[in-house]
């Protein structure tokens, strides 16, 4: 009987860590979407839409190495984020995009409309015909010394003038906050 009572807190508190992360990474993609789409327009009938969101959470991958060595709280935490470096992700942001946008929050979904997959974002910037599309690719968020949380983005564009950087997030009184941009690269 104690044995059963046992697993049961187990599998509880297995359950509660995964429901909790995921809230987490929807409470980062809230503010990463909120940054990076303030100055979007609303998504309307016949407007075209210039910044597009790609569905696939992005590997982590060696560069995180590169952030790490040049910033010294990440050093500090270093073997917990190098854990975290997966180059084979295969979850999406469906979740934490349903959870957002679940009567809440539904300006900010006017703007970001659907999240696309690449074969989708190159149709449409192919079908406008201009260079003015944009993908907006976010990391797996990396969670470490129990406040703290680095991700990646980065904006691809069928031609050259791609650019991207690392967010270093501090959870702030259950709020998460932008403390710092790391790396930041254009092409």
């Amino acid at each position: 009987m104690k044995l059963n009572f046992k697993l049961f807190i187990a599998l509880v508190f297995c359950f509660q860590f995964g429901f909790a992360q995921e809230n987490q990474d929807a409470a980062i993609l809230k503010i990463l979407l909120i940054k990076y789409y303030q100055n979007e327009k609303v998504i309307v009938k016949n407007r075209m839409q210039y910044l597009n969101f790609y569905c696939q959470k992005a590997p982590n991958n060696e560069e995180t190495f590169e952030v790490i060595n040049k910033n010294d709280l990440l050093k500090k935490s270093s073997a917990e984020i190098k854990k975290q470096v997966n180059t084979i992700v295969t979850e999406d942001w469906a979740k934490e995009m349903s959870i957002l946008f679940n009567n809440q929050y539904q300006y900010l979904k006017s703007k970001v409309n659907n999240c696309l997959s690449l074969g989708e974002y190159q149709k449409i910037s192919l079908k406008a015909d201009e260079n003015n599309q944009r993908l907006m690719i976010v990391s797996k968020p990396m969670y470490f010394g129990v406040k703290y949380c680095l991700v990646k983005v980065a904006f691809y564009r069928n031609i050259e003038h791609n650019n991207g950087c690392f967010l270093l997030l501090e959870n702030v009184n259950n709020t998460w906050v932008i403390k710092e941009l790391l790396n930041e690269w254009a092409t």
